[in-house]
């Protein structure tokens, strides 16, 4: 029988020894900088897209951003704080990959390494200030009911976080076991005992917190939810790794994503370089939603309109025509294909996700 990997002996080495690929400096693009090209195809999808959320936010439905960490390592940071705070975007979702970076950028100033050449080293990965302060974040997060996104935007926001002191909690925990906080008090005391993290407050500067998405949706209060996958990211990587930890977050930021799901009746969902998550989590919240609709005698989620974001061409299909037969390769780009049965109007773009972030925000400006 297959006996498990013991994570407590990995050896973990510091991000200075890392060289990472990608600065944040280097990255990051101004909200006013000159506007990248455009495909033809895809400027009227631009116009039409930015007068779906405008009436959907006159209308006070939701408008949902979905996506995935090249959005982030392209530099649209600053944009998207734009349109944060104009209140254009009421929820942000993203992976677990894209924290990783959003953090990374926040504190180092750099991200990203060679998995080929790290993985060969067993380095890959391996970074201690990365897993713990992500893993710390989420710790201390669950014991004010945060999940992921806003238990590390705070964190980013505010510089660390405070911890209780071990006996507080071993009181708490003995006191009442059945307490809904119970298995996260848990998590934190032995994270805290083995990893000896001192009590109080934990100052952690970040220096680059501009670079932050997770921050920026924290500071101007807008719900942001992450979609990790156990195993799926480095953090994984390092003795603090705690599957209930990371799990506990993630659940409470699926029910998150799902009641922002449940406004959207006239909504607006933008799909941006999330070629998996996007569409898995969005159909499992949506039947989600619809289920309890009709328990209520109420129809389901209507009016919505998707707009999908990627680099692939869509399979060659135009999905305003329905879907296409399994024949086609078309029908196996997920992307399309489950977006395209989940009610409302999907258009689909192949473009640059920065270049379409950057025209989007720009044709917001102007209404």
């Amino acid at each position: 029988m297959t006996t498990p990997l013991d994570l407590k002996k990995l050896k973990i080495r510091p991000l200075a020894e890392r060289r990472s690929l990608t600065c944040a400096d280097d990255i990051l693009v101004a909200p006013n900088a000159p506007l990248r090209p455009l495909p033809e195809a895809v400027q009227p999808l631009i116009a039409d897209c930015a007068q779906r959320i405008r009436a959907a936010r006159k209308g006070g439905a939701s408008v949902m951003l979905i996506y995935g960490a090249h959005l982030l390592r392209n530099g649209a940071a600053l944009i998207l704080d734009r349109l944060l705070a104009a209140k254009w975007l009421t929820h942000l979702a993203t992976n677990g990959a894209g924290t990783i970076h959003d953090w990374e950028y926040a504190w180092l100033g750099a991200s990203t390494e060679s998995v080929r050449e790290n993985v060969a080293t067993g380095s890959f990965g391996t970074w201690d200030e990365t897993a713990t302060n992500i893993h710390r974040a989420l710790l201390a997060g669950a014991l004010d009911g945060l999940g992921y996104g806003r238990a590390l935007g705070r964190y980013i926001a505010e510089d660390g976080a405070k911890l209780p002191a071990p006996e507080e909690l071993a009181r708490a925990i003995a006191a009442a076991p059945e307490h809904p906080l119970t298995a996260a008090r848990a998590d934190l005391l032995r994270a805290m005992r083995e990893q000896s993290w001192p009590a109080g407050r934990i100052r952690v500067e970040h220096r680059w917190r501009q670079n932050s998405i997770l921050a920026a949706a924290w500071r101007h209060n807008v719900a942001v939810t992450v979609h990790p996958g156990i195993g799926y990211d480095i953090i994984t990587n390092h003795p603090v790794f705690s599957g209930s930890a990371i799990g506990r977050a993630g659940e409470l930021d699926f029910k998150l994503f799902a009641g922002a799901v449940a406004g959207l009746n006239g909504g607006v969902v933008l799909s941006i370089g999330s070629a998996i998550m996007g569409p898995q989590v969005f159909e499992k919240a949506l039947s989600c939603v619809n289920n309890l609709r009709l328990q209520e005698g109420r129809g389901v989620v209507s009016g919505h309109s998707i707009f999908v974001v990627d680099l692939q061409d869509g399979g060659g299909w135009d999905w305003t025509q329905g879907e296409p037969p399994k024949t086609n390769p078309a029908y196996y780009l997920r992307f399309c294909k489950s977006y395209a049965r989940m009610g409302g109007t999907m258009r689909y773009a192949q473009c640059d996700n920065l270049t379409f972030v950057q025209h989007l925000h720009r044709e917001l400006q102007r209404l």
